[in-house]
C-alpha cells in the first residue's frame, strides 16, 4: 500500500511539473504570437505606405507615346 502511494505522489509531482512547464511554454507562445502579429501589422503598414508612394510616382510619370 505504501508503495502504491509513494508511486501516485511520484506521478502526481510529475503531472504538476508538467502542467508548470506547459503554462509556461502556453504563457511563451502567446507572448511571441502577440509579437508575430505586431510585425506583420507594421509590414502590412510599410507596403501600404510604399504602394501608395508608387501610385503617386507612377502617376506623375508622363504617358509613353510611341
Amino acid at each position: 500500500m505504501q508503495g502504491e502511494l509513494n508511486l501516485l505522489e511520484t506521478k502526481l509531482a510529475q503531472l504538476v511539473q508538467l502542467t508548470k512547464r506547459m503554462r509556461d511554454e502556453n504563457h511563451q507562445l502567446r507572448q511571441d504570437l502577440a509579437e508575430a502579429l505586431s510585425h506583420a501589422r507594421q509590414n502590412d503598414d510599410k507596403i501600404n505606405t510604399a504602394s501608395s508612394r508608387l501610385a503617386l510616382i507612377l502617376a506623375k510619370l508622363p504617358d509613353e507615346k510611341s
